[in-house]
Parts: C-alpha cells; structure tokens; sequence
C-alpha cells in the first residue's frame, strides 16, 4: 500500500502494524516514493542476504567482462644501456 507522507506521519502506528502483518509500506511524497516501512523482521531477512566481501571476491564476474580482452598488444619499451 501507498501512504501519502502526511497521512503516514498521522497513522504511524497503523503504517507500522500493517507493514507487520501484509508486508512493506511505500511512503510518497508529491506523488513519487521517497520511502518504504517494513518489519524489523524482514529488515532483518534482507540483511542477512547481502554478501561479504568473500561473497564478493568469489562471485563470478557481471556479464559485461565477459568479453573483455586483457591480453598486452604492443611490446614493453626497451631499456636503455647506460653502462657505456
């Protein structure tokens, strides 16, 4: 459900119990969402999914890299001699 800012600051409580028993609720302001009251339960549950920086390292890589070419295509510069 929607909850227009003003009457979501007027029925807080109810704002707070309906996101406990139907789930998240958008709060807008002007028309457009600005947030979202859900449950410390399912706060809680989002939390826990989100991954460490283990997760991370090991995941594969996004789909855009998978093309990318890291292959050197040109040759180091020489070194310069100066021992003579």
């Amino acid at each position: 459900m929607a909850w227009q800012l003003q009457e979501a600051k007027q029925r807080f409580s109810e704002v707070v119990r309906l996101a406990e028993a139907e789930g998240p609720q958008i709060v807008t302001r002007h028309g457009a969402e600005v947030a979202v009251v859900v449950s410390i339960e399912e706060w809680r549950a989002v939390g826990r999914t989100k991954p460490d920086l283990r997760d991370f390292l090991l995941a594969p890589g996004p789909p855009y890299l998978d093309g990318l070419d890291l292959t050197r295509h040109d040759l180091p510069r020489p070194i310069p001699d100066f021992s003579e």
